[in-house]
């Protein structure tokens, strides 16, 4: 598949058959999915796999309590097979930026030297690659926050101490769904997001 029909067939699937997928299948797409940027090839993006019903029925427990699942719109997306957590260290920045070939960027004193946090911008590309993967294997996925749930979801899934989870990635064979409420939001045209700007002058 080309890439850009991968990208043009990429959505968030909210749906799906509760069919497992070899872990074999999993480990390769993660494979994959990791060959992303990483500043100062740091790589610190990891993956805790959720594959087992025992494993998804306590992450759900643990982020939608059976209160709230009544009204719920996407009961679906609680039969996917695998649920992702894709995790940084943004610690391992530090150090890496604290070795002898960064060191003069100041970047290893601390995190708070990252104006932009790159272990997130890191940790997205590889969500993004794996987005794209499950498009190219005729799979389903759904992106989605942990938010509020992070430090639960944490301690019950043995993260080591610093270490944060970026994103959920559930992944699946798909199933019939219906678009998410903003599915219809109309992209803005490329014209909006291009800018150009003057050439500044040389220095005098």
């Amino acid at each position: 598949m080309e890439l850009r029909s991968a990208l043009a067939r990429r959505r968030m699937v909210r749906s799906f058959s509760p069919a497992p997928l070899p872990a074999a299948e999993i480990d390769d797409l993660l494979h994959w999915a990791r060959r992303g940027p990483s500043a100062g090839n740091t790589q610190a993006t990891g993956f805790v796999v959720l594959d087992h019903p025992a494993a998804t029925a306590a992450y759900w427990d643990l982020t939608l309590p059976a209160e709230r699942r009544a009204t719920f719109r996407w009961h679906g997306l609680l039969l996917a097979p695998v649920l992702v957590l894709v995790t940084t260290r943004p610690d391992s920045y530090v150090t890496r930026y604290a070795e002898a070939d960064k060191a003069a960027t100041g970047r290893g004193e601390s995190t708070d030297r990252w104006p932009v946090p790159y272990w997130f911008v890191d940790a997205g590309a590889v969500v993004q690659n794996l987005l794209l993967l499950t498009v190219e294997r005729g799979l389903g996925a759904c992106l989605f926050g942990p938010f509020d749930h992070e430090p639960a979801l944490a301690v019950a899934f043995g993260l080591a101490e610093g270490e944060r989870i970026v994103a959920t990635v559930a992944l699946g064979h798909p199933e019939v769904d219906e678009p998410g409420r903003s599915a219809h939001r109309a992209r803005p045209p490329i014209s909006d997001l291009v800018r150009r700007p003057p050439i500044p002058p040389a220095p005098a």
